[in-house]
């Protein structure tokens, strides 16, 4: 039987960045008319059964209880947390079931947690957060179809390449990265608002992408990157530098961020953040350094398969998929 675990964080798009920048909100509805819309496209492509999660807001149970398809769709019930163990819970039951493709409806941070806990899984990271890059802003039917025909195997998911990500480890403490690790001054773990930008000090990224915004821009705007680059780039920022360039470091939040100096990074190439300072992952604050402390990061092809959506469905036609999935 083919499955698909589909990943739904039902916080996303809804923190206190919509309050210090201007951020669009995804609601609950909204998340449940896109869960409906992965789960009819998945099964027109040929999937048997589907996984979801229960959680707090009943998205999913809402999404999928008056589908004539509800009898292949299982619920997974777990002790919910209210926070990343949540997503955590959810890869580990849904790998356990027999998932080995998922689509991740979320932003850049719960794609993160799913690459941390499932490295081998293939997945199609789908938006709904805030400063995303990692994930695509793509119509959730389109979505759905296009990880249906991997889960499927009727396209391999050998065929979807690994994404980078960026290992960082301090002491017995590691933590990983797939689109930027930032070393800031003045701030503290677990805050939620837009990075300062006099605060930022440097930067790490698998995908330095002109198009974005958040983190992935400044290196975007100095030496374009993307996730089928072999390289990354570092670079090294202060508030007093004389070099600037202009980045929405949140949606309609533009800052000026001074630069030092910025360079490509090698694969499994050894880089240092020097402490005293806070190192962010995708946006979240998680690791101290002290004065005088070090953290090594590297950069890896190692995370999972990525689905890009238009390659697999222009694949799919050339296979005569389509005509194949609605006979």
């Amino acid at each position: 039987m083919t499955r698909l675990g589909i990943i739904v964080n039902p916080f996303s798009g809804r923190d206190v960045r919509r309050v210090a920048a201007r951020a669009s909100t995804s609601d609950h509805h909204e998340k449940q008319q896109q869960v409906t819309r992965l789960v009819l496209g998945a099964f027109s492509a040929g999937v048997e059964k589907i996984y979801l999660a229960h959680e707090p807001f009943r998205i999913n149970e809402k999404a999928v209880e008056n589908l004539p398809e509800r009898d292949r769709i299982e619920i997974l019930k777990f002790p919910l947390t209210h926070g990343a163990d949540d997503t955590r819970t959810m890869c580990h039951l849904m790998w356990e079931a027999g998932c080995r493709v998922f689509v991740v409806l979320g932003g850049d941070g719960t794609s993160r947690i799913v690459a941390g806990e499932i490295s081998d899984a293939t997945i199609l990271p789908l938006s709904t957060g805030t400063n995303n890059v990692f994930p695509y802003r793509l119509e959730a039917s389109v979505a759905g179809m296009a990880a249906g025909f991997v889960a499927s195997g009727q396209i391999s998911s050998d065929e979807c390449s690994r994404c980078k990500r960026i290992k960082v480890s301090e002491g017995e403490e590691t933590e990983i990265a797939l689109i930027d690790a930032v070393l800031l001054h003045n701030d503290m773990i677990g805050s939620l608002l837009p990075f300062a930008a006099e605060d930022i000090d440097t930067i790490v990224l698998t995908r330095a992408e002109p198009a974005s915004i958040g983190i992935s821009p400044i290196g975007g705007y100095l030496i374009p990157t993307g996730h089928h680059d072999d390289h990354g780039v570092i670079a090294k920022c202060s508030g007093q530098a004389s070099r600037r360039i202009n980045v929405p470091i949140s949606p309609g939040l533009h800052v000026d961020v001074g630069i030092i100096g910025a360079q490509k990074v090698e694969l499994e190439e050894l880089v240092q953040f020097k402490g005293p300072g806070i190192l962010a992952f995708d946006g979240d604050r998680a690791m101290k350094l002290l004065d005088g402390e070090t953290a090594s990061a590297v950069i890896s092809r190692d995370g999972p398969r990525i689905i890009e959506a238009e390659k697999i469905m222009a694949e799919a036609a050339n296979r005569n998929l389509f005509e194949i999935a609605y006979n």
